[in-house]
């Protein structure tokens, strides 16, 4: 090998070890924000004692929604952390955030102790979590994208949802092995559900520390400006861009959080199926989603990425409503694990690239807040009330109403995909 082939594959190895240490995070933060859904059927009687488990359920979404509130706070300071003094610097408060929200549900009291403050408090640290996520997710995909080499933008950056699915399914095996080899139903319930959250602090400690070896990516390195107006001011001069994140990501992004979030809580509920069968099955999809993403990601690298989006919105539009209410009326669970697996073949044709996608629309100085702050206003409306809109729909007896809901949302992000540029052909990360 040559002194050009080995130059090359130390390049290589410097951009699968940035992806690596850059995805690693990523998915210890998912997963610190996710172990509220995997456990939320255990514990919400200890912050919720109703007695009527659709109720409780409603509540806990309720506050599964409420971080999302604090999501474009998080992109707008983490991106702006990202975009004026580095990636690295973002990636790693996002992730001490994420560890002091992780530690305070692990110690929260309960409602039997403190009363009303145990879900206020277990609120706050909800919140906290959802401005550490409103940071991650802008400057993680800056950071994949600008550290891929461009042929592979598409691959290379679908792994920001691998390792996003991931952290769910990291959660989900914690659940699945406390409830199958060392808890009871009874102990999960009274304080076994806290050790997930422990567990996750400890892990975000160890990325804070990993992700200080994280190198800068060149991009930022050669471009690196001071912002002369403010991040939210230079944001402003892309209003087009800003409109392009809203509307491409909200259909994916209900679409997401109904196949990931609610999924576990829908299964249970409307099938009658038991906890552990309920978590088996999300599993199963979500391994299989996390299998799709660099295929999907890869396939945008030679056919771009407008025709997966145009798919993804086409087949939502058509297929949610009855997938839904064949799922609603199953007794099945290999029939339920193919419904969700059939609604993550069309799903994942967003999520594999929707973060190099909006990376491509905008240039490197404004980049992660331009990925960031949009769209975590989106999802704050569209993704993270998913769940308590379906609830309440079925609380009030027209649960079928989300149904027409979400397939309706996609529709209209079909319109935008329709009628946008194929980022990969125009990008302003330069040609791929």
């Amino acid at each position: 090998m040559g002194m050009s082939g080995d130059k090359d594959y130390a390049d290589m190895r410097r951009r699968i070890g940035a992806i690596f240490l850059g995805s690693a995070g990523n998915l210890v933060e998912w997963y610190d924000f996710y172990a509220y859904t995997a456990f939320s059927l255990y514990f919400a009687g200890s912050f919720f004692p109703d007695s009527d488990p659709v109720t409780r359920q409603f509540k806990a979404a309720v506050l599964f929604a409420a971080p999302f509130i604090m999501r474009p706070f998080g992109g707008w300071l983490f991106g702006y952390l990202a975009d004026r003094y580095g990636r690295r610097l973002s990636l790693m408060v996002s992730v001490g955030s994420m560890c002091f929200g992780s530690l305070l549900i692990a110690i929260s009291p309960t409602y039997a102790t403190i009363g009303l403050y145990a879900p206020v408090l277990l609120g706050l640290a909800r919140i906290i979590q959802g401005l550490s996520l409103g940071g991650e997710y802008g400057t993680s995909a800056t950071y994949l994208s600008e550290v891929a080499d461009p042929p592979n933008r598409g691959f290379y950056s679908s792994f920001q949802y691998v390792t996003l699915i991931g952290g769910q399914l990291v959660a989900i095996v914690v659940l699945l092995v406390l409830q199958n080899l060392f808890l009871t139903p009874e102990q999960l319930k009274a304080w076994g559900w806290r050790i997930p959250f422990a567990i996750g602090a400890l892990l975000a400690i160890f990325v804070a520390i990993m992700r200080k070896d994280l190198p800068e990516t060149e991009a930022f390195k050669k471009e690196k400006t001071k912002l002369e107006h403010g991040a939210l001011r230079e944001l402003a001069r892309y209003p087009r861009e800003v409109l392009l994140v809203i509307g491409l990501t909200a259909g994916g992004t209900a679409a997401f959080y109904t196949f990931t979030t609610y999924m576990q809580t829908f299964v249970h509920l409307s099938t009658g199926m038991s906890e552990e069968k309920t978590t088996l099955i999300i599993f199963g999809t979500l391994v299989f989603a996390s299998l799709l993403q660099p295929l999907y990601g890869a396939l945008s690298d030679r056919i771009g990425r407008k025709p997966l989006l145009i798919f993804f919105g086409v087949a939502g539009t058509l297929l949610t409503v009855p997938i839904l209410y064949a799922l609603r009326e199953t007794k099945s669970e290999l029939v339920a694990f193919l419904l969700i697996a059939a609604a993550w073949l069309f799903t994942a044709a967003y999520t594999s690239i929707n973060a190099i996608v909006k990376a491509e629309l905008f240039p490197t100085s404004i980049r992660a807040t331009g990925v960031a702050v949009p769209y975590a206003l989106t999802v704050s409306i569209f993704g993270g009330t998913a769940p308590a809109i379906a609830l309440y729909f079925k609380q009030a007896g027209v649960e079928s109403w989300f149904f027409y809901y979400l397939a309706g949302i996609i529709c209209l992000s079909l319109v935008i995909y329709a009628r946008m540029r194929d980022t990969k052909a125009i990008s302003a990360m330069g040609p791929s």
